[in-house]
C-alpha cells in the first residue's frame, strides 16, 4: 500500500523571527523543526522535509530523525514553491500532510487522525479546534497534480478554497494545530500556556 506522506515545510526565511527559528530551541531543548518532524514521523507513514539552499545544518538535524530531505532550489519564491517541490519529489503517495516546521506543538495523535481521514477517502482534511481549522492539511492524490502546479507565497489554501465542498474536518482538542512560531516571544511557555486557555 502506497504512503501517507508528511511534507513537513522548512525552507521559510524567518524574516519576522529575525534568525533561523527552525533551528533555535525549545524550552525543553528540542529544535523547532525537529519536534515537528518528530510529531510528523509519529503520525505518518514517511516524511520528507523540503529546506532551502544552504540549510544543511538543519537538512542533517532532520535526516538524523528519520525523514528524508528535499532542497527547493525555487524556496525563495514562497510556501507554494516549496510545497510543489515536495509533492513532485513524492508523487506515488497515496496522500499528503502538509505540515509547518514552525508549528511543533501538535500532537501525533492528531496528525494520525488526519492521515486516517484520507485513508478512508477524504480529499482533503484537516484538524478542527474550538470552531477554527488548523494545521496540517491532508490532501488526497487526486489534488497532486493541483499541489504540484502550486507557486508563489499563497501555499495550498487556493487548492483548498477550490475543493471547499470536499473538506473533512476532523475534531481534535489540541490547540497546537493552530499555534506557530513567528516571533521570539512565540516560544515563551507564559504566552503558550495563556493562548490555550
Amino acid at each position: 500500500m502506497a504512503p501517507i506522506v508528511g511534507i513537513l515545510l522548512a525552507a521559510g526565511a524567518s524574516r519576522r523571527f529575525g534568525a533561523d527559528k527552525l533551528s533555535h530551541p525549545l524550552p525543553d531543548g528540542d529544535l523547532v523543526a525537529v519536534r515537528a518532524c518528530r510529531n510528523l514521523l509519529a503520525g505518518t507513514d514517511a516524511v520528507l522535509a523540503v529546506v532551502r539552499p544552504g540549510g544543511e545544518a538543519l537538512a542533517a538535524r532532520l535526516r538524523a530523525e528519520g525523514a528524508a530531505v528535499q532542497i527547493c532550489a525555487d524556496a525563495d519564491q514562497g510556501m507554494g514553491a516549496s510545497l510543489a517541490c515536495g509533492v513532485r519529489a513524492r508523487p506515488e503517495a497515496a496522500g499528503w500532510l502538509v505540515a509547518l516546521a514552525d508549528m511543533p506543538w501538535i500532537a501525533p495523535a492528531t496528525i494520525q487522525s488526519v492521515a486516517d481521514a484520507l485513508r478512508s477517502g477524504a480529499r482533503i482534511a484537516a484538524p478542527y479546534w474550538q470552531g477554527r481549522r488548523g494545521h496540517p492539511v491532508g490532501f488526497s492524490p487526486v489534488l497532486g497534480p493541483n499541489l504540484a502546479a502550486l507557486n508563489g507565497d499563497t501555499g495550498a489554501k487556493t487548492v483548498i478554497q477550490a475543493h471547499l465542498e470536499q473538506l473533512r474536518l476532523v475534531v481534535c482538542d489540541d490547540p497546537g494545530v493552530l499555534r506557530d512560531i513567528d516571533r521570539p516571544e512565540d516560544l515563551d511557555i507564559r504566552t503558550i500556556m495563556g493562548a490555550s486557555s
